[in-house]
């Protein structure tokens, strides 16, 4: 017999409670299911249902098994779609969410990239800085970073992100500053006010002790670029993400503090609503933005 329909007329059996309702979606005839499914008891020497004229009922080894048939059975339909995607244009409007700063400062060129490989389609960019309902807002695919709240959307990994405390050199020495946990703390600082990972203002010594910075707020925004052009001006000393500070940290135009200390790492993730019957330009979209960023993302850490 065929093991892939075997398989499917299990899962189907074991999701609708009926051989019967299997066999109909796979036109076969009620004796025929049974068949398929003896046939993989017999081969695994275990039995999988329990069957009586009214109830179709998983034994636990029936239970473990369905999960892994059902799961197969995905893989198998996802091989064939991507087999047949790949003659397919890919077209169409494509909706993204990102926070405001790594959508300004690191998604342009990643997008035009992709726009570039698909000429067909159209991409709608909103930037904001609050979570949106990816379906009450019609949204594709959206970028977050840190904690995930979601539970119902599917998440995909793109990148680290460290935070970092630093500051301009210039006010290091005006203010006179080391690179010490005193001296940090009780300088001013440029404090972003959207602030919600856990975390915020702290660093973790060598010996495992964490310790909090609270000295007096010169400024606050709910944008890490103005903070980012403040903290180039001397204005104070700030802590945020690599992604908006990496590269000033790179060319000197900034100073790491604290850099032998752990600071919070976060994790930037692309989510959409659903695995399934996700549509060919989103899954190349968030195949794309993987590759762009990766493990090794292109801003400094």
């Amino acid at each position: 017999m065929d093991r892939f329909i075997s398989f499917g007329v299990f899962v189907a059996a074991a999701a609708e409670g009926s051989l019967a309702a299997a066999a109909r979606k796979f036109g076969l005839s009620p004796s025929m299911a049974s068949k398929h499914v003896s046939a993989l008891e017999a081969e695994l020497g275990v039995r999988l249902m329990q069957r009586s004229t009214r109830k179709l009922t998983l034994t636990d080894a029936g239970r473990a098994y369905y999960l892994r048939c059902q799961r197969i059975l995905e893989e198998v339909d996802e091989a064939n779609r991507e087999a047949s995607d790949a003659q397919i244009v890919v077209r169409g409007p494509l909706r993204v969410a990102a926070p405001v700063t790594f959508g300004a400062m690191h998604l342009g060129g990643v997008v035009a990239r992709y726009l570039d490989q698909h000429p067909e389609v159209t991409i709608d960019v909103r930037l904001d800085d609050q979570y949106v309902d990816l379906l009450a807002g019609g949204i594709d695919v959206a970028i977050r970073i840190g904690k995930l709240l979601d539970s119902d959307l599917v998440a995909r990994r793109l990148a680290p992100c460290r935070m970092v405390f630093c500051a301009a050199p210039e006010f290091l020495t005006r203010h006179r500053l080391k690179h010490t946990l005193d001296d940090i703390r009780q300088a001013p600082r440029l404090v972003f006010s959207n602030a919600v990972s856990q975390g915020d203002w702290t660093a973790t010594d060598a010996k495992g002790e964490t310790h909090t910075f609270d000295g007096p707020i010169r400024l606050s925004s709910d944008n890490t670029q103005m903070l980012l052009a403040a903290a180039l001006e001397g204005a104070g000393i700030t802590y945020g993400p690599s992604f908006v500070f990496g590269e000033h940290l790179a060319r000197g135009d900034l100073v790491t503090l604290l850099p032998k200390f752990q600071t919070v790492s976060l994790a930037i993730h692309a989510v959409y609503p659903s695995a399934r019957h996700v549509t060919l330009k989103l899954r190349r979209f968030i195949d794309h933005l993987v590759a762009s960023f990766g493990d090794t993302p292109p801003w400094p850490a």
